[in-house]
């Protein structure tokens, strides 16, 4: 009980639940989308993004930061996505190339900086949790910027649900029936890229797929119902990020970003056992059908 009484607690628990909530539902369009692995090479583009906004400015500002890390990812998707043009090489090569490029490019960059005389009159604590993410130093500035991109985000999804909808699972239906297909695609690639922005810091940039994708894949175990299964998507990230910072917390050096990753993994692989659609269900089904 003393633990949920600390402040610092509430702060990080507030603002990783906030984060989990949103990143959900807009991982599941991806996964359903066929581009789990989107996300992943978008996630560890934006660090870059933060050490160009970095070097830039001579601030750590969340926003700034922000602004930086969504610039990169933009750039890394538009990147890919011509590079896909290719043929010859799968979607899988291309994002596998970015991904490691950009990532490099943002370690290399953080190198430079370090111990340059340029950059001595600014701070760049913290800069390296940008990688693993370090959610026990969040601010409530932070918590407020996440708070504030959450809900233009979720209110997007509000607005734009039906039609996602129709494009994710059918594209060609929707583009037959007059939607804006590039539009929608652009506003998923804007929503994935906000929330990636404003969640590495919390979990890092090698992490924050699992943000997107683990709790969509803890729920389609439980519902063919797609709202049911954003709904539930958002529980189960909700209720990791309570955990997962419960547990950091009581637990002296566990990081909180990879404590939630564990909860939610735990999840995940207890719904793919015991899910209403899991292994042991579909064992009983096949049994079933052949008895």
């Amino acid at each position: 009980m003393d633990i949920l009484m600390n402040y610092t607690f509430q702060i990080v628990a507030l603002g990783s639940v906030i984060l989990a909530v949103t990143a959900a539902p807009v991982g599941a369009f991806s996964v359903y989308k066929g581009q789990s692995l989107i996300g992943d090479a978008i996630g560890h583009a934006t660090f870059p993004g933060i050490i160009l906004a970095y070097m830039a400015f001579a601030t750590r500002s969340p926003l700034i930061l922000l602004v930086g890390a969504m610039l990169a990812g933009a750039v890394s998707y538009v990147l890919i996505q011509l590079a896909h043009r290719d043929k010859r090489l799968g979607l899988d090569a291309n994002l596998a190339i970015f991904l490691s490029g950009f990532f490099g490019l943002g370690m290399a960059l953080k190198s430079f900086i370090q111990g340059n005389p340029d950059y001595a009159g600014a701070s760049q604590a913290g800069l390296g949790t940008y990688i693993f993410g370090q959610a026990a130093y969040m601010l409530e500035s932070d918590v407020l910027l996440i708070a504030a991109v959450s809900s233009v985000v979720l209110l997007l999804l509000l607005l734009f649900y039906k039609e996602l909808k129709l494009f994710v699972f059918d594209a060609a239906y929707a583009e037959v029936a007059g939607l804006p297909c590039r539009m929608l695609n652009m506003l998923l690639l804007l929503m994935t890229i906000a929330v990636i922005g404003i969640g590495i810091k919390a979990v890092g940039a090698v992490l924050i797929s699992s943000f997107l994708i683990i709790p969509c894949v803890a729920a389609n175990q439980w519902s063919n119902d797609f709202s049911r299964v954003l709904l539930l998507s958002s529980l189960i990230g909700a209720v990791s990020a309570f955990i997962g910072t419960y547990i950091s917390t009581l637990a002296q050096g566990m990081s909180t970003g990879p404590s939630i990753i564990l909860v939610a993994s735990l999840i995940a692989f207890f719904s793919l056992l015991f899910g209403t659609k899991g292994m042991i269900a579909r064992t009983r089904k096949r049994r079933h059908d052949h008895g």
